[in-house]
């Protein structure tokens, strides 16, 4: 499969606008003003004219955030000299149009250039899609390469993370109750498509929890299956319907391996049950993927 200059260089655009890199400055301006008012401080209208000159170790720490897919927490400093983690300020400096950060999208991109060169068989499926900017990216390789015989499905309840309820889950809630930014509708997820001039009969939505739509979702074959759910509970009820449906030669990525413990238990207890032996691989300190041998 030979790649144009063109395509290559949509695909990094792609990845550029995705992360919100094109913009970072911006950002940047708005974490600058939400850290300041936190901690009682002043504006000053000096620091926004050049704010990677003026804040140089933001400027780091959010192009770190983007390369590695990390949450920015804001501190607050407290009145005995600590600090506190304002974690819910995540529900207002979400701004990216996907959060799983530079290197898993050089991973998306190598797994999809992969099956494309190696003709594996099969659709492309997230499960867990917040904004949508992971399938944003699957269809806008797909349009690099002009393929149009594979589907991507973009499958999430668009209400948030489900409340915990299996035992695995307990203690480890970010429902809608908890992350509401994480809660996108599926109008909105479809808006961004249509921004990115994406939204085609290519692309198809699986609306509700994993446990009642992917079992009877018309998906025959998958060549790519990608795990965004956080829980053990949206780990293990995508992983049993969907496992089966991935081609050998195709590829499982985890989203969250290495930052969601539920998940992790739900892979490593779904890979003892199936004896899945291919080696995890790691992509970053939070994702590894695997390839169906």
């Amino acid at each position: 499969m030979m790649q144009s200059a063109i395509a290559s260089k949509y695909i990094e655009l792609l990845k550029t606008s995705l992360l919100n890199e094109l913009y970072a400055e911006n950002e940047a301006r708005i974490l600058h003003t939400f850290i300041t008012r936190l901690n009682g401080g002043a504006v000053n209208f000096n620091d926004y004219f050049n704010i990677a000159q003026s804040k140089p170790e933001l400027m780091a720490a959010l192009r770190d955030a983007k390369s590695a897919g990390n949450t920015i927490t804001l501190l607050q400093k407290m009145p005995d000299g600590s600090s506190r983690q304002a974690h819910e300020l995540r529900n207002l400096i979400e701004l990216s149009h996907s959060m799983i950060g530079r290197k898993r999208l050089d991973n998306l991109q190598q797994c999809i250039e992969t099956v494309l060169a190696e003709n594996i068989p099969g659709d492309f499926i997230e499960t867990g899609i917040w904004r949508g900017g992971a399938c944003i990216f699957m269809r806008g390789v797909l349009a690099a390469y002009e393929v149009t015989d594979r589907t991507i499905w973009a499958a999430d309840s668009f209400e948030g993370v489900p409340p915990p309820t299996w035992p695995q889950d307990a203690g480890f809630d970010i429902s809608r109750d908890v992350l509401p930014v994480l809660a996108v509708p599926v109008e909105e997820v479809q808006q961004l498509f249509r921004r990115y001039g994406l939204l085609d009969d290519q692309v198809k939505f699986l609306k509700g929890w994993f446990k009642d739509s992917l079992p009877v979702a018309p998906i025959e074959r998958l060549a790519i299956l990608r795990l965004d759910g956080d829980l053990y509970e949206s780990t293990m009820t995508a992983l049993q319907p969907l496992y089966d449906k991935v081609s050998t030669g195709g590829f499982v990525i985890v989203d969250d391996y290495g930052s969601c413990p539920p998940c992790k238990r739900a892979i490593d207890d779904f890979r003892a049950e199936r004896g899945i032996t291919e080696a995890l691989q790691v992509i970053d300190q939070q994702s590894v993927f695997w390839r169906k041998r």
